[in-house]
């Protein structure tokens, strides 16, 4: 994309203070998005190398007042990290050359990790220290740390370790006059004021960029069990995942709800994957526990299982007996995000509810998505934190298109039974440009009011990733 003479002149003038290799045009790869709704654009590309370059960057781009638009591993699924056509061309800030792993204290459980670095490689520096680095989810191999923190990401842990802003001790930062925020500690009690840890976690790269982080490990549990078992309905489930926590406690580390749906959007676009039950049930759990050395993960979820069949909480399963059969119940569960990209949803929600109101959502909300469209529902997720994923897809026979004018009215009856509920219309996946509108609608007015005076007081010039999370002048 050739650069107008603004920007022309602005990339001229950043060159000279980063030098030459740091700047290039931006990429086609750089101005998409995983499901294709937004095309964004940019009018410079920046990969700096440290720091003290993101702050020179930032800097400039403060003073002539262009946009930036922080870009990590380019995974989020909410358009965070894309610039629609519209105003000038922003810049687009990627940290993929700040890859590090800046030091490993397996005695205080912390890695300190530059931000570009890829989460499996995080995962696998810290397993390289005898620790796990918990924070698990489909996009592993490509997501970046910097971007898991920027939208506090959740995945399949949570119920044991807690999200990404969990996961996080201290960060370094560049705020969005270009100061450097050097706030990487290590410690576990710091009640000094404002935590801009929390603040910027979560914060989708609006408030400033992270740059680097102080991320939490834990012991690895010696003995790792699954089980994928058959309920009857997601009131058993949550049953099921309150008898799992008594006689368990900390030591269940997922819990997962998978509906018929997905299984046969499976059988249908990806027949090689190696199902469990030869006939599909209709609601399933897959469950995981971490124990101390010397228990046995077998036996412990064979008498979870005999315990819950006498609560008619269960009426089959399978446990996992070797490292092959645990990695076929979770590779089903993986791949059922990749099955509903094959197939296609109208709507895809990311919903999060008091766990005790899950199955009375499950129950109702068909029956106000059926008052506006037949639509086939897929409703599956991390059941042991209240996050739902529950997408909308064409009957057969149709397509998506098809469903253009009843999106809206689609997506708003999901998120009005959520908001009536006490639920949050984004549980993992954040704001972004795509639920901009959204937030507006569903969002708290005071809390909203706190937000922009926030953003105003850190960035008066409104360049860090403007029309993400807020809209500005009534506008995303």
């Amino acid at each position: 994309m050739p650069l107008n003479p603004a920007d022309a002149a602005f990339a001229a003038r950043l060159e000279r203070q980063v030098g030459a290799d740091v700047l290039r045009p931006v990429e086609p790869r750089y101005l998409e998005e995983p499901r294709g709704q937004y095309a964004g654009h940019g009018g410079l590309l920046a990969l700096p190398r440290t720091v003290e370059e993101v702050s020179a960057i930032i800097t400039a781009a403060a003073e002539a007042r262009v946009g930036v638009v922080p870009y990590g591993g380019g995974t989020g699924l909410v358009g965070g990290q894309v610039a629609e056509d519209g105003g000038s061309a922003p810049l687009i800030l990627s940290l993929e050359r700040m890859t590090a792993i800046r030091a490993v204290y397996p005695e205080e459980n912390v890695m300190i990790a530059e931000a570009g670095a890829i989460l499996a490689d995080v995962q696998a520096a810290a397993r390289g220290a005898d620790r796990l680095f918990p924070l698990s989810l489909a996009a592993e191999g490509s997501a970046r740390i910097g971007g898991n923190l920027s939208t506090n990401a959740g995945g399949v842990n949570v119920l044991r370790y807690g999200t990404a802003r969990e996961l996080c001790l201290g960060l370094e930062a560049v705020l969005p006059d270009g100061r450097i925020w050097h706030g990487l500690k290590r410690l576990r009690k710091d009640n000094t004021g404002y935590d801009l840890r929390d603040l910027l976690c979560g914060a989708e790269g609006t408030l400033g960029v992270i740059t680097a982080a102080a991320l939490k490990l834990s012991p690895i549990p010696a003995e790792i069990g699954t089980a994928a078992l058959i309920v009857p309905d997601p009131r058993a489930a949550l049953g099921l995942l309150a008898l799992a926590q008594d006689r368990l406690g900390e030591m269940v580390s997922a819990f997962e709800l998978i509906h018929r749906q997905g299984l046969d959007f499976l059988s249908e676009t990806l027949p090689d994957i190696r199902q469990p039950f030869a006939d599909k049930p209709e609601w399933q759990v897959l469950i995981e526990i971490g124990l101390a050395r010397g228990m046995d993960p077998v036996t412990a979820l064979g008498d979870l299982f005999e315990a819950a069949m006498e609560r008619d909480l269960v009426s089959d399963g399978i446990v996992a007996q070797s490292e092959g059969q645990r990695a076929d119940l979770w590779n089903v569960r993986e791949h059922i995000p990749d099955a509903n990209r094959r197939i296609g949803a109208i709507a895809s929600h990311d919903i999060s509810l008091p766990l005790s109101c899950v199955p009375d959502f499950i129950q109702r909300a068909p029956q106000k998505i059926a008052a506006i469209a037949e639509v086939r529902i897929n409703c599956f997720g991390h059941l042991g934190d209240g996050n739902l994923h529950y997408n909308l897809f064409p009957v057969p026979g149709r397509t998506r298109a098809e469903y253009k004018d009843q999106k809206p009215d689609l997506t708003h009856a999901v998120y009005d039974l959520v908001a009536e509920m006490g639920g949050s219309i984004s549980a993992e996946h954040g704001i972004g440009r795509l639920k901009a509108g959204e937030l507006e609608r569903y969002g708290d007015p005071v809390k909203l009011a706190a937000m922009r005076a926030i953003k105003d007081a850190l960035d008066p010039c409104g360049i860090m990733n403007p029309g993400a999370v807020l809209f500005v002048d009534g506008q995303a």
